[in-house]
């Protein structure tokens, strides 16, 4: 079957929450519901009362077919995490769906969104010490680092395994105790911190932790802040504290977040990401305007920087694509027949609003360019009378280390092929990337806090290039020192 999700593909999203009173399952229920576009091959939740056992349920599916009414009620307790994934690091099966509840030393279950690029040394170490493992997920190595080490406090144990980890890894743990949740040195993947105020002004308000803003949104906690890059947050009886582990990294926010991963309706370093997706449309037009008659956006992905741009240069946007919004998940193969239909089995063209058009036509990103080739065929089969591509990123041309699936640097539609040759492949009458300026621009940052290489290919952590860990872990190969 033709892969219908031709651009890079969502990372994790985990949740972590200390609320004494509440139904903390149905709320990570809920939360990881609000983070499903950030993982759909699995979900899980584990939950814990102080000083009980640890209760985790985890499958394969989304996070609406793995829980079910009494599957929540069964847990039980006063604090949870949970996990969505899309898997990165290990290959897709139950074994590597989260979150990994380990009892060695200690006893824990860990959620982690990001990727170790030396986790084939910390596996071979591991391994010399005969500890065992059940997965081929990098997360379990850092769970196995916790559960295995000798100090008596949990806090410890991250304090002196964090600087050990490189890579991208927003994590979530949880003891028989609390719940902990750390970040990066460079914070390339996000973590914020949400508080739920109490109804009863004199009780002590319940907090928590989440991959975006949104999730805290939908279980009516407060944005806070984000757990800062390098920094650990517990959530126990004695509230929020912290503790700054590592300090002064040069901080690699990753900047795709902003362009295409996150919710739209989520908040990443004060911008609602909304609205900075309809300032890359804006500048989209202001550096490559164009004589057209209709804007349209690829579904959903461009659709914010399409009303940008539209407005940018009062024209009408209407919908050129009814999208089926199920596709993703269907297990059901299209036969031969139905294979050659391709990307209209997610995008279906309404000849009634392109026939006759000059279109525009607005994207988030490209990458292989298979989804944009067969777009561009069925529009002009449709009528349109010219189609004009507008991303708003940069081209894509090296793959990332740090959690997200972009397809190998050869597949890149983008590698070795100049802007026009990318045109003339995907048979558009002109194609414009939004430059790297344009981007930062849009989102209020600079390129000295965030990380582009998959623009650039300057990657912020030394060794990046040479990471095997990925390939080493799925294919259960030999694992020796990189």
């Amino acid at each position: 079957m033709n892969d219908l999700r031709d651009g890079p593909r969502d990372e994790c999203g985990v949740f972590g929450i200390y609320a004494p009173g509440h139904d903390v399952a149905r709320l990570a229920y809920f939360a990881l519901f609000a983070l499903q576009h950030r993982g759909q091959e699995s979900a899980g939740i584990a939950t814990a009362t102080p000083g009980g056992n640890i209760m985790g349920i985890r499958d394969q599916g989304l996070v609406s077919q793995v829980f079910d009414e009494n599957m929540l009620r069964s847990l039980v307790g006063e604090m949870a995490i949970g996990h969505v994934r899309y898997s990165t690091t290990g290959s897709s099966e139950w074994e590597n769906a989260q979150p990994i509840v380990r009892d060695d030393q200690r006893t824990l279950a860990l959620a982690h969104n990001g990727n170790l690029i030396n986790a084939v040394q910390l596996h071979s170490e591991l391994r010399g010490r005969d500890v065992p493992f059940r997965s081929t997920s990098d997360s379990e190595i850092i769970a196995a680092l916790l559960a295995t080490h000798p100090a008596p406090r949990i806090e410890d144990a991250i304090a002196d395994v964090l600087p050990r980890l490189s890579g991208a890894f927003s994590t979530v743990v949880m003891t028989e105790d609390e719940v902990l949740a750390f970040r990066d040195p460079h914070g390339l993947r996000p973590l914020a911190i949400g508080r739920i105020d109490p109804t009863n002004p004199d009780e002590p308000p319940a907090w928590c932790v989440a991959s975006e803003s949104c999730a805290l949104d939908l279980i009516g906690a407060t944005l806070v802040r984000d757990v800062l890059p390098g920094e650990l947050v517990t959530l126990s009886a004695d509230g929020l504290t912290s503790r700054q582990v590592v300090s002064n990294a040069r901080r690699s926010f990753c900047v795709f977040e902003y362009i295409y991963f996150a919710r739209p309706d989520s908040r990443m370093g004060g911008t609602v990401l909304q609205v900075a997706r309809a300032r890359m449309g804006e500048n989209l037009w202001r550096e490559a305007p164009v004589d057209a008659d209709v804007v349209i956006p690829v579904p959903d992905s461009g659709n914010a920087a399409a009303r940008g741009l539209a407005r940018a240069a009062g024209l009408p946007t209407d919908d050129g694509f009814i999208k089926n919004r199920y596709v993703a998940r269907t297990f059901i193969q299209p036969g031969q027949e139905l294979r050659r239909q391709g990307v209209r089995m997610k995008f279906n063209p309404v000849p009634e609003v392109v026939a006759g058009k000059r279109l525009i036509v607005v994207d988030d990103s490209i990458v292989r360019g298979t989804t944009d080739r067969q777009i561009v065929r069925m529009l002009r089969d449709a009528g349109a009378a010219e189609v004009h591509l507008r991303i708003s990123a940069p081209p894509i041309k090296h793959p990332c280390h740090y959690g997200i699936d972009m397809s190998t640097r050869e597949e890149m539609i983008a590698h070795g092929r100049t802007v026009e040759e990318i045109c003339a492949e995907l048979g558009a009458d002109s194609l414009h990337y939004l430059s790297l300026e344009g981007v930062y621009e849009a989102i209020g940052g600079s390129r000295a806090e965030h990380c582009d290489a998959c623009f650039t290919g300057e990657y912020p952590l030394a060794g990046t290039e040479g990471a095997n860990g990925k390939y080493a872990l799925e294919h259960e190969l030999p694992l020796a020192p990189v």
